[in-house]
C-alpha cells in the first residue's frame, strides 16, 4: 500500500511536460516552399518570409525510426531541425527516404548523402518505377548507389510499402511534367489517422479523370490533405504564360471545396508554395482568406499526431 501511496504522490508531483501525452507517430513539415525556397536565386533583394522546399519527416517513437518525404537542397538545416525535435539513435537516422519525383527541389538532396558529406550506409530510398530508372542511370546519383550510400526500394503504384505493423505508405500516381519520371503522391497510413502528400501536379481535374475519384474523396478519406499551393492565381509571374506552368491554383481549389462541411476544409493543408505566392506572408490578405475560408497554410515547424500513445 505504501508503495501504491508513493507511486500516486510521485505522480502527482508530476511536472506538465512529465504528464502530457506522448505522440507515437508524428508528422512534422520541414519545409513549405516551392524546389528553390526564398529567397529564390537571383532574387537575393527579397525581404519577404524564407522558405525552405517542401518536405515531411515522419517520426515513430514506437520503432525508433525516422522518414523523410523529399529529399531537398536545404536537407542539412531539414534534418537539423528534426533532430531537435527527436535526435537520430544512430548516425544521419534516416529509415527511409519517399521520393515523388525527379524536380530539382524533390531528390538533389540525396547528393548530401555521398561521400564528398554524411558517407551514408545504405540508406532506403523509396522510389515509383521511372525515378528508380533515372537514379540507377545517371551520374552522380549512380554513384551513390554503387558505393552503398542508399539503396534504392523500387515501388509500385497503388501498392503499400510496409514499415511496421501499423504503418505504411501507399504510392499513387499524379499528373504532372514527367520528363525524368512519373509523379507520385502518398498516402500515410495509420490505425488511428492518414495524410495525403500531393506537392506537385498539373491539375485535379486531369487527376480525377484518370483516377476516377474526386478532390473531395481523397480529402474525405484522410485526417491530413498536404496539397499543391505553388500558385495562389493566375498573374502571379509578369511575362510569363502561366497556362505553360500547370498547376491548381489556391484560389481556385477553395473554390472548388468551399461547399464541403468545416471539418473536411480543415484537413486542407496548402504546401509548396511560389516564393510569388502571397500566402508565403502569413499577415497577407490572401492569408488570411485561406483561414477565413475554413483551410490551413503549411508552416515550416508544424507538428500533427498521427498516432497517440
Amino acid at each position: 500500500m505504501l508503495a501504491a501511496l508513493a507511486l500516486a504522490l510521485s505522480s502527482a508531483a508530476a511536472s506538465p511536460e512529465e504528464t502530457a501525452p506522448v505522440c507515437r507517430r508524428e508528422l512534422v513539415v520541414l519545409g513549405a516552399g516551392q524546389d528553390a525556397g526564398a529567397p529564390q536565386i537571383g532574387n537575393t533583394d527579397d525581404a519577404g518570409p524564407r522558405l525552405l522546399p517542401t518536405s515531411l519527416a515522419v517520426i515513430d517513437r514506437a520503432y525508433g525510426t525516422r522518414y523523410l518525404f523529399e529529399a531537398t537542397p536545404a536537407i542539412t538545416e531539414q534534418l537539423a531541425m528534426l533532430d531537435a525535435i527527436e535526435p537520430a539513435v544512430k548516425g544521419l537516422g534516416l529509415d527511409g527516404i519517399f521520393l515523388t519525383h525527379a524536380h530539382i527541389g524533390h531528390y538533389l538532396g540525396l547528393a548530401y548523402l555521398g561521400q564528398e558529406a554524411a558517407g551514408a550506409k545504405g540508406v532506403p530510398v523509396f522510389a515509383l518505377p521511372r525515378m528508380t530508372e533515372f537514379l540507377t542511370g545517371n551520374g552522380p546519383w549512380g554513384q551513390l548507389i554503387a558505393l552503398g550510400n542508399i539503396a534504392l526500394q523500387p515501388m509500385e503504384a497503388d501498392t503499400f510499402a510496409v514499415l511496421s505493423d501499423d504503418f505504411g505508405v501507399l504510392p499513387f500516381l499524379v499528373p504532372h511534367r514527367d520528363e525524368y519520371s512519373e509523379t507520385a503522391g502518398f498516402l500515410l497510413m495509420t490505425p488511428d489517422k492518414r495524410a495525403i502528400f500531393v506537392p506537385d501536379l498539373d491539375s485535379w481535374e486531369e487527376w480525377e479523370a484518370a483516377s476516377g475519384q474526386t478532390l473531395a474523396g481523397l480529402i474525405g478519406g484522410v485526417d491530413y490533405a498536404f496539397i499543391d499551393a505553388t500558385f495562389f492565381d493566375d498573374g502571379e509571374l509578369p511575362g510569363r504564360d502561366m497556362s505553360a506552368i500547370p498547376h491548381p491554383r489556391v484560389k481556385a481549389v477553395m473554390k472548388r471545396l468551399g461547399a464541403l462541411p468545416a471539418e473536411e476544409r480543415a484537413k486542407v493543408h496548402f504546401i509548396h508554395y511560389n516564393h510569388t505566392n502571397p500566402i508565403r506572408d502569413p499577415a497577407s490578405p490572401q492569408s488570411q482568406a485561406v483561414l477565413a475560408g475554413g483551410f490551413n497554410i503549411a508552416r515550416r515547424g508544424d507538428r500533427h499526431c498521427l498516432s497517440a500513445e
